[in-house]
């Protein structure tokens, strides 16, 4: 049986990792299957951001859901998955998933991740942040969240905006056990770099 990974698209700036992450689960698609679920902001997100239509993100998961359906498989804890990731996350969907009001799909799957004792990944996307966004993530942390901003890696040298987006893509598959070849290590400094900083 086919691990299963469910994955939501919410309307904050930065769809096009979510489309690599998309494309990085083909790679495992004989052992993993895809479960998608987008709110109604993402699709004006990724239609204003990337080059594709929702449609078209949607085929890209081996399972698409509709926002309302309540009742898909993803909004029961008896349908067994990995856990989910929501990437990007808004400010919106997080205070939804840290308080439990789960009034669309994406926020009753993540509520369902969450009770279930299965991982739930958010890549939170804001900046600034105010008072009531970080005490949200401090309530989504305390009841089992993994908060992971999508913030730069600089030493990886990114040459592009792709290199950075791959990385991030990788640390989070990372927390599901894959790995993804673009995704770069820390491998310690060299001794003569050393050297130089100290």
């Amino acid at each position: 049986m086919k691990k299963r990974l469910v994955i939501g698209i919410s309307g904050a700036s930065g769809a096009s990792l979510a489309i690599r992450l998309l494309h990085a689960m083909r790679v495992h698609g004989e052992d993993w299957e895809t479960h998608l679920v987008c709110s109604d902001a993402a699709r004006r997100t990724i239609e204003h951001e990337t080059p594709h239509s929702q449609e078209e993100v949607q085929t890209m998961a081996d399972v698409a859901h509709d926002i309302g359906n309540v009742g898909a498989s993803i909004a029961s804890g008896s349908f067994k998955t990995e856990g989910m990731v929501v990437i990007p996350c808004s400010m919106k969907t997080l205070a939804g998933i840290a308080h439990g009001y789960a009034d669309n799909l994406l926020i009753r799957a993540a509520d369902v991740t969450l009770k279930e004792r299965r991982k739930l990944l958010l890549l939170t996307r804001e900046t600034p942040l105010h008072m009531g966004h970080l005490n949200n993530m401090v309530t989504a942390a305390s009841i089992g969240a993994v908060i992971m901003p999508p913030v730069m890696t600089h030493y990886i040298k990114p040459e592009t905006v792709a290199d950075l987006e791959w990385h991030i893509v990788g640390k989070a598959l990372n927390e599901f056990g894959l790995e993804l070849p673009q995704y770069k290590r820390w491998q310690g400094m060299p001794a003569s770099r050393r050297a130089q900083v100290l």
